[in-house]
């Protein structure tokens, strides 16, 4: 295990009867509740001195009073010094609004995202769509993405498209690590970290393998190729906790990592771990 606190930049907390996520309908693993509590007992084996929420796909309608409910839960607890909110950043110029509502919650908004995994590709670079993202800037607000391995083609000409924006690519931009495949991901991702604006977390990769069987030897190509595309400036632990847990405990996922990035300088480890994640997403020193 690291031995310093970290910082997780990707940290989910809901309580299942506040807000409706239809998405956790029926799956017995993530059909609970997950609040700080059951995060403080997760992470009880190593030292987390800061963490991110990242928002958990509320229905459209309840996404900003689910942020307005963590920044009063950040309250509770001072390692929750960030939080990226859901905006519907498709309304193009209609979502100034939304975004304007985040900024008065106040500094613990450091960012949005709009999920779009899900979405049709092209999504991205729909007109309104990069209106949307394009705004950002204007709140000084960084963008998340979260995407499908074949969405890096479309997502690569977006950051292109919006070079005042500050992205970061959630999970390595979803590999088909069960299949064993990694091109044209690989390349792909190259190509996105040419653009200096953009960081990758090193997240969500347990659960794009094999969920029961996966082996440190099946994830440890995707981890390298990220770390070697994006520099010891542009990488950022996250767990993705507790989604992570359909594939992996806490303490597995940051044993696993250490090990796979031993060979990392102190000085990249410390980076990695931490360091990168209060730049990027400004949080308190």
């Amino acid at each position: 295990m690291p031995d310093f606190a970290l910082i997780d930049t990707h940290v989910h907390l809901w309580q299942r009867d506040q807000f409706e996520r239809s998405w956790l309908a029926g799956d017995a693993t993530l059909d609970q509740d997950y609040g700080l509590a059951e995060f403080t007992q997760a992470t009880s084996i190593q030292a987390v001195e800061a963490f991110v929420f990242v928002e958990t796909g509320v229905e459209p309608a309840q996404a900003l009073a689910e942020a307005s409910w963590i920044v009063e839960l950040a309250q509770q607890d001072k390692r929750l010094q960030g939080i990226v909110a859901a905006a519907p950043l498709e309304l193009g110029a209609g979502t100034t609004q939304h975004l304007q509502a985040l900024t008065t919650l106040g500094p613990l908004i450091k960012g949005v995202r709009r999920n779009v995994q899900g979405e049709a590709l092209g999504f991205c670079l729909s007109p309104s769509f990069l209106e949307g993202v394009q705004l950002l800037a204007d709140y000084n607000f960084s963008f998340d993405l979260c995407i499908r391995h074949e969405q890096l083609p479309e997502v690569i000409q977006l950051v292109e498209r919006c070079p005042q924006v500050r992205f970061i690519l959630d999970h390595l931009g979803k590999p088909a690590i069960a299949r064993g495949e990694r091109e044209p991901w690989c390349k792909q991702l190259n190509e996105l970290a040419r653009h200096p604006n953009v960081a990758c977390k090193i997240s969500g990769v347990v659960t794009e393998a094999n969920h029961s069987t996966w082996k440190p030897d099946d994830i440890k190509p995707y981890i390298h190729d990220a770390l070697n595309a994006f520099g010891e400036e542009r990488v950022l632990f996250g767990s993705d906790w507790p989604v992570m847990l359909l594939a992996s405990s806490y303490k597995r996922w940051v044993e696993t990592l250490d090990a796979l990035t031993s060979e990392l300088s102190t000085m990249a480890r410390e980076k990695l771990w931490r360091a990168n994640a209060r730049h990027w997403y400004r949080l308190e020193a």
